[in-house]
């Protein structure tokens, strides 16, 4: 088990820098606002018309409420500790944020695979769509999702929690992950960096490719001259593209990599701890006509019934 010295760890941020820390202090904030309202927006909209019907969009309210809660395990204490002069979380703590944080983005990266199951089926075997995806399977492709998130992530937390930490107590990050933590291990980790990889690099790799593969898949179908169905799929489908880059990219990046490399690991994270979850909702929505009428609809709709409650 563990070694009971380390009671708690001592974050070192972003940056050395206080005038940037106080800069970047106000930016995150910004983003952590766009988050909440973005993804918000999305989720509201959805939950209230006739949107969340449809497997797409039904996905797409998971994956929105999934940014909403991976972004207030990590931003929160980001912007606290830019503000802060000594960035400090209790050993509890940051274990429970490990595991938090690790089960929401295993969940996002299995939401974000169903979404391209959908698009599959719906451009490859559209006259099969409605009884492929319909509303018992999609709801068991998200309780697999939490089930994998799961197993993900408490085998993450097992192998930390038996590692001994016997100082320094620093982590040269801004939140709790594996790669930082097993810098501080006082023993040996060449097989727990194998089983890191193999746990998180190796399974992001390979979800990644498998999304690759699908939407090439899904080009292959549109390669005909297009009709306005078809294009509205391709549009469709590149939006999830985007998505699926912005979160995969630096994941790949950071969790292929062992421990103990110089790379840029807290830098690079906070693309998918900050920025894709600001922009997906951009994505989704700047490029989705559907859901520009149906939020449209349902604001409107919230707007009358609160000035009839005023009147």
């Amino acid at each position: 088990m563990r070694n009971q010295n380390i009671t708690e760890f001592v974050f070192l941020g972003l940056w050395d820098n206080k005038q940037i820390e106080l800069l970047f202090f106000f930016l995150f904030l910004l983003c952590y606002m766009a988050v909440l309202m973005g993804n918000s927006t999305i989720l509201l909209t959805i939950a209230c018309s006739h949107l969340i019907q449809q497997p797409m969009y039904y996905f797409l309210c998971h994956l929105s409420l999934m940014d909403l809660c991976y972004t207030s395990t990590v931003i929160p204490r980001l912007i606290r500790d830019l503000a802060a002069v000594r960035k400090n979380i209790s050993y509890n703590n940051c274990m429970t944020q490990l595991f938090t944080a690790h089960l929401l983005a295993a969940v996002e990266i299995f939401i974000l695979v169903s979404m391209a199951f959908d698009r599959y089926v719906a451009i490859v075997k559209p006259l099969h769509y409605m009884v492929i995806m319909n509303r018992q399977r999609c709801n068991m492709l998200i309780i697999m999702a939490w089930v994998v998130g799961f197993w993900h992530s408490i085998a993450l937390l097992l192998i930390i929690l038996n590692l001994p930490f016997c100082g320094p107590n620093q982590i040269d990050h801004y939140l709790c992950d594996v790669k930082p933590l097993l810098k501080l291990v006082c023993k040996d980790i060449h097989v727990v960096n194998i089983l890191m990889i193999a746990n998180s690099g190796m399974v992001v790799v390979v979800v990644f490719l498998v999304l690759v593969a699908s939407y090439i898949l899904i080009l292959y179908n549109l390669r005909t001259p297009s009709s306005a169905g078809r294009r509205k799929a391709l549009s469709t489908c590149s939006s999830h593209v985007m998505v699926v880059v912005l979160f995969f990219v630096p994941c790949i990046y950071i969790y292929v990599l062992p421990a103990g490399s110089e790379n840029k690991d807290k830098e690079v994270s906070v693309f998918y701890t900050v920025i894709a979850p600001m922009l997906n909702p951009l994505i989704y929505t700047l490029r989705n006509m559907e859901m520009k009428i149906a939020m449209r609809k349902v604001w409107s709709q919230m707007a009358y019934l609160k000035l009839k409650q005023l009147r």
